[in-house]
């Protein structure tokens, strides 16, 4: 069991339990559709959309532990040309599990990128040293899923939206 939280249009969040057995793969796409699908009923362009999403994906990839949210709350208030649901789907996305994997593969990015920690010791200078490598690695992966979601969210707000949505 987990708890299941999705944004609306006036950003009250609904939340209920929601059982992992059975098709709990269709409802998470039944979820990210619907959220797309209201994104795309709205007033917005489809440049606006997917920037909206992909800004969103960055933001929700980055370890802000929650402050990301409030971003939203903020962006979505006093800049117009965001799509307050294209930007909460983002969310939707990057859901606590799959939020994981994308730390684990932060990780791995930024060992690559700045090289290994030099032992492993609960030292407040290691644990400094991986958080940089989590860092790095995970503006280099948000920035890549961004990308993606960009040319996802385009085309899809082209394809069922027309030239104004």
């Amino acid at each position: 069991m987990y708890i299941g939280c999705v944004a609306d249009k006036l950003i009250f969040f609904e939340c209920r339990t929601v059982s992992m057995t059975g098709s709990w793969v269709r409802r998470y796409r039944a979820a990210v559709r619907s959220e797309f699908d209201a994104a795309v009923r709205t007033r917005h362009t489809p440049r606006q959309i997917a920037a909206s999403f992909a800004f969103g994906l960055f933001v929700t990839a980055l370890p802000t532990l929650g402050a990301g949210l409030v971003l939203f709350v903020v962006l979505s208030r006093l800049v117009p040309t965001v799509s307050r649901l294209a930007l909460f789907s983002s969310v939707v996305v990057l859901n606590p599990i799959v939020k994981s994997g994308v730390y684990a593969v932060s990780l791995s990015v930024g060992l690559v990128l700045l090289g290994p920690v030099s032992g492993l010791e609960a030292d407040p200078v290691v644990a400094g040293e991986l958080a940089t490598r989590v860092l790095v690695g995970t503006i280099v992966v948000g920035a890549a899923l961004s990308t993606v979601g960009y040319a996802f969210a385009h085309r899809f707000a082209t394809r069922y939206g027309g030239e104004h949505i």
